[in-house]
């Protein structure tokens, strides 16, 4: 029987005789009461920083009436019942914290929701109940109520999960227990932490344990686009894009920094979003957590270089709202040059981001299109052929795909219309799309059909009828 954090998966209790079970609770009572005080034992920590000062704050709202204590635990199993610091719980939750009683219970609330998402999906129930110190003001508790690696980490303004876990065999009880400060998520990511060591055993390798905690900060109820701090998104946009091997292999650690976080959320946001991944990567996760052989490298290596093209071009239009999902590419679409007169046709939706003509283009040549329905890009806007408004808002542009050197490069987009004829500016894959905001596609209705030939070759495309 060991201390040390456990990689198996979860396994019943009722593998042990009655007796050995009864020793082996007890000993998670006795880790339960030795946590708190727990400190510098290497891999059984989980830490977040919050981005530095000058970030967004979220602050909490006020939904229900005053509760303190009503639902607390005793006073024998309670460190922190003592002046300005009150006791909350709800099913899974018990939060020690010096919040009002209608912003604790407004972060129970949000918890509640949280772990009821990220359980549906690992599909694992949470097991035992996720003790938290949540501080708003340091001030208000008193000396000796956190014990030090909970305080240090309050001081600088983040979160610790401090967890241990019993091992004997196959099966593991585990204990974890949250500090942290009360806004900008920190006690949502950390809860995340607590959630996945004491189901889990152990929370995973750092970019995907860190990668999810953020993940679960932001995370809500039927809604997948982007929810990020502005200032995690303004960060990522204006930097030199991490490579996917910096992230999942470089010497990094939990509680290293905000930035660090921040590429590990966007990758993790990526997979578990995009429909090209996203059916790989949960149970890589499940199998990260329960000490498969599994890893990175053997789930997406067939997969690198769409993976790596669609996660710039993920941080190139990154803002609040964006749906990765609609923006995921069609690598399956099948491209041909034209034959001489030869005709290809495809269907363009105005609710997603680029997607496949079917035309391989050649650098200088010229091509026919003509592009036949109509589309909306807004909720009650008005029908818009391929040329869009006198804005060019809704209107049909392209951009040329190339694969260069084994790496995907997508070329400047440029206007097409309802009719006309295009120069290639460059060989490759044309791409299609409807010029709307990339954060705005959800609500857009509609599609066109697209023809498109080389000039000069066979009879002339036709203008679309209701041009």
């Amino acid at each position: 029987m060991t201390g040390r954090k456990s990689l198996t998966h979860p396994a019943s209790i009722k593998r042990f005789g009655r007796r050995r079970a009864a020793r082996f609770l007890s000993a998670l009572v006795a880790i339960g009461l030795l946590c708190a005080g727990y400190r510098d034992v290497p891999g059984l920590c989980a830490q977040t920083k919050s981005p530095a000062t000058g970030s967004s704050k979220s602050k909490s709202k006020s939904r229900s009436g005053d509760d303190r204590d009503s639902k607390s635990a005793s006073k024998g199993k309670t460190r922190a019942a003592v002046a300005g610091v009150g006791n909350y719980s709800s099913k899974h939750f018990l939060v020690h914290t010096d919040l009002p009683a209608a912003e604790a219970q407004e972060l129970l609330k949000r918890l509640e929701t949280m772990l009821g998402l990220i359980s549906k999906y690992w599909g694992r129930p949470p097991s035992g109940t996720i003790e938290m110190y949540v501080v708003k003001e340091l001030r208000q508790w008193p000396q000796g109520a956190l014990p030090p690696d909970g305080l240090a980490s309050v001081e600088n303004g983040a979160g610790v999960t401090v967890g241990q876990t019993l091992t004997q065999g196959n099966a593991f009880l585990a204990k974890a227990i949250v500090y942290a400060i009360s806004d900008r998520g920190t006690p949502q990511h950390e809860a995340v932490h607590a959630y996945c060591i004491q189901t889990f055993g152990r929370s995973g390798p750092v970019w995907y344990s860190e990668g999810m905690a953020e993940m679960g900060q932001y995370w809500r109820t039927s809604d997948s686009s982007v929810n990020a701090d502005n200032i995690v998104i303004e960060y990522l946009r204006s930097t030199e894009v991490k490579s996917l091997n910096e992230i999942v292999n470089g010497d990094e650690w939990s509680g290293d920094s905000w930035q660090n976080y921040a590429w590990r959320w966007a990758l993790c946001h990526l997979l578990a979003n995009n429909s090209n991944y996203s059916q790989r990567f949960r149970p890589l996760g499940l199998g990260l957590l329960t000490k498969q052989d599994v890893s990175f490298e053997q789930t997406y290596g067939d997969m690198a270089k769409e993976i790596s093209f669609e996660y710039r071009e993920f941080i190139k239009h990154l803002d609040r709202g964006l749906r990765i999902d609609l923006c995921s590419w069609d690598w399956k679409g099948k491209f041909k040059s034209p034959k001489a007169g030869g005709i290809i046709t495809a269907k363009i939706d105005a609710g997603r981001g680029w997607q496949p003509s079917r035309l391989t283009v050649s650098a200088g040549e010229e091509y026919e299109f003509s592009a036949a329905g109509t589309w909306t890009i807004s909720k009650d806007g008005d029908s818009l052929s391929a040329d869009g408004t006198p804005g060019s808002a809704g209107r049909l542009v392209g951009a040329i795909l190339q694969d260069d050197d084994g790496d995907y490069h997508l070329e400047k987009p440029f206007e097409l219309g309802q009719f006309g004829t295009l120069t290639a500016p460059a060989a490759g894959d044309l791409y299609l799309r409807c010029d709307d905001k990339w954060i705005e596609l959800a609500d857009n209705r509609g599609s066109l059909t697209v023809k498109l030939k080389l000039k000069g070759k066979g009879d002339p495309l036709p203008p679309p009828k209701d041009k």
